[in-house]
């Protein structure tokens, strides 16, 4: 990339599409999980299972592709390979769960055929998550990434927060149509961003395989580090809404608080185009380091104050400098060829807190609103001592 030009973003945006993609695909599949099993002859509670079940496998399956992704880039100097057998894969398996539903009996010999297909796909998406993901490194300057991120966390954030209000119209449109929707917008999404990517630039000399074959060192603190980083921003950020929504339920005396949960989902997602251009200014870290130090203090403030406004909206706009923070800092804790790597260090972190938080709190409904929140502090608390570490391990390895 051209130095003088610090962010490529048509490229960046239609890496946002994908993304937005990605959240719609993962909202219409949490939403419909628990009707398809019990249309087909399967207890509701088998959704928790198959959900732990995926999370946990990402836990390989992310750091995994990544890592491969990386040795196709350096070998081949393209990631697209990965991601266009990862997004076709997943495209026809998000059909075809609806169809399998629909239009096969559910009999003792088809009945069991539902669970592994859901679980194909989840798997399927983990194939290019971080493979397409990792493309920020080449859309974007280091010091430009949390803006780059901003614009995949205003997609994503917007997407993510009419999950709860889209109820209705999803299960208006039926399964059939919605998953082919959902289908046919990672398919489109993927296909603009092959076409707007840049062109891979090869060298005239012969590839020495040796100097291909030796990538540069990692250390495995830094993998380390981002993998509980991942986990415990997961933990912690699911905590925090599952907190800041309960305590609206207290505040208003009502349950129906869908309106401010959208509104509370989209003011951070909104705040993340000022909050990439802060961070930009003063680094990504420090940026990382404030917010979290501010969402801990009104996690703590919570349950004192209440979900009033004066709370709830600095809580949103402070979580939106963790949210584009978290990319970039996987990026930048690996050499920049094996970003595919950090990123899928990251969800692998993602993928085991969610597992563990889906054996341990199998009914979530049951987590007190205090507890929510104190255990949300604590779990941005280690997100701090991460991001805050990352310098020393850094350092060392300098010296």
């Amino acid at each position: 990339m051209n130095n003088g030009k610090q962010i490529l973003w048509l490229q960046v945006c239609g890496l946002a599409m994908v993304q937005g993609a990605i959240t719609l695909s993962w909202v219409i599949y949490n939403f419909y999980l628990p009707k398809l099993l019990v249309q087909f002859g399967f207890p509701k509670s088998l959704a928790i299972s198959l959900l732990i079940v995926e999370n946990a496998l990402a836990v390989f399956m992310e750091p995994l592709m990544g890592s491969l992704s990386d040795n196709r880039q350096r070998w081949f100097a393209s990631r697209f390979p990965f991601i266009t057998v990862g997004v076709l894969l997943s495209s026809a398996l998000f059909i075809a769960i609806p169809c399998v539903v629909t239009f096969v009996s559910p009999t003792t010999v088809f009945k069991f055929v539902l669970p592994p297909l859901l679980v194909a796909w989840a798997l399927a998406m983990t194939v290019f998550r971080s493979p397409v993901l990792s493309l920020l490194g080449r859309y974007a300057m280091p010091k430009s990434l949390p803006m780059a991120v901003s614009v995949l966390t205003l997609i994503g954030g917007v997407i993510g927060s009419f999950r709860i209000a889209a109820n209705d119209l999803l299960l208006s449109f039926g399964p059939l149509m919605t998953f082919s929707f959902g289908s046919f917008v990672l398919l489109g999404s993927a296909a603009v961003l092959r076409l707007i990517h840049p062109p891979e630039v090869i060298s005239d000399k012969p590839v020495d395989k040796h100097q291909a074959q030796s990538a540069l060192p990692i250390s495995f603190q830094a993998l380390g580090l981002i993998f509980v980083l991942g986990g415990s921003f997961a933990w912690g950020y699911r905590l925090l809404l599952d907190g800041v929504s309960k305590f609206l339920k207290l505040q208003l005396n009502s349950d129906n608080i869908q309106l401010q949960m959208v509104i509370f989902g989209i003011t951070a997602a909104i705040a993340a185009l000022p909050a990439g251009l802060i961070a930009k200014k003063i680094g990504n870290r420090q940026a990382m380091l404030g917010g979290i130090a501010t969402v801990v203090l009104l996690m703590l403030l919570l349950p004192l104050i209440g979900a009033n406004v004066i709370l709830l909206a600095p809580l949103a706009i402070s979580s939106s400098f963790i949210l584009n923070g978290t990319i970039p800092f996987a990026l930048e804790m690996v050499p920049s060829d094996r970003g595919g790597l950090g990123i899928g260090m990251y969800f692998g972190g993602v993928g085991l807190a969610m597992s563990i938080f889906g054996s341990i709190f199998s009914k979530p409904q049951a987590i007190t609103p205090q507890l929510a929140a104190l255990m949300s502090a604590v779990a941005f608390c280690l997100v701090f001592g991460c991001v805050a570490s990352s310098n020393f391990i850094q350092r060392k390895q300098k010296i």
